[in-house]
């Protein structure tokens, strides 16, 4: 067995940080799967989700190669919070983006916050949402996580799920209905909202 797999996150970082460049790759190969899902259950679509994704890495590079990285003992929620940065970023220069300056009329239709596609506090309120939804995932069945997180994810279809688990794409199709039948269940349990603005 690699030596570099028995390692924590925090003994990676420091190799890494001492310029051994394999103890990185094992940190991406440990992380990217994880990262990538949460990027993308926020920006849903996999173009964007993968240059968010990128940069995150590339954050985390410049970061540890220039001593900053406090070591906390979870490098993941730190990726985490570096995508999360960055995906608030994206939002904020797209809603900057569609913007226009004040007509002379004196009243802009164009920036009134009730028109506007999202707030900040929707923004906020959907991210709640979406980390409750990968919360409940976990208590799910495995049969039930797997095909969840291959398909919200990792954006695969139906027919390359059941190819990927080996089933048909009726048992696949199953499965996310009980699964989606649990989460809800779980929710109402819990008093947790699941409703996206």
């Amino acid at each position: 067995m690699d030596v570099l797999t028995r390692l924590t996150d925090e003994e990676l970082v420091k190799r890494y940080a001492l310029g051994d460049s394999k103890a990185f790759e094992e940190l991406l190969f440990r992380h990217q799967s994880k990262v990538f899902a949460y990027i993308y259950l926020f920006v849903r679509d996999r173009e964007l989700a993968e240059d968010i994704f990128q940069d995150t890495f590339m954050k985390a590079i410049v970061t540890i190669q220039q001593g900053k990285y406090v070591e906390t003992g979870k490098f993941p929620s730190w990726l985490n919070r570096i995508a999360h940065n960055l995906i608030v970023d994206h939002f904020r220069r797209e809603r900057n983006e569609n913007t226009f300056p004040v007509s002379s009329a004196g009243y802009d239709i164009m920036n009134d916050g009730k028109l506007s596609e999202k707030s900040v506090e929707d923004v906020l309120s959907n991210e709640q949402v979406l980390q409750d939804v990968a919360h409940l995932v976990t208590f799910l069945p495995d049969v039930q996580q797997r095909v969840v997180r291959m398909r919200y994810f990792e954006g695969l279809s139906f027919k390359e799920i059941a190819d990927r688990t080996g089933v048909s794409i009726n048992t696949a199709l199953g499965r996310m209905r009980y699964a989606l039948i649990n989460m809800r269940r779980m929710a109402l349990e819990s008093n947790i909202h699941l409703e996206l603005k």
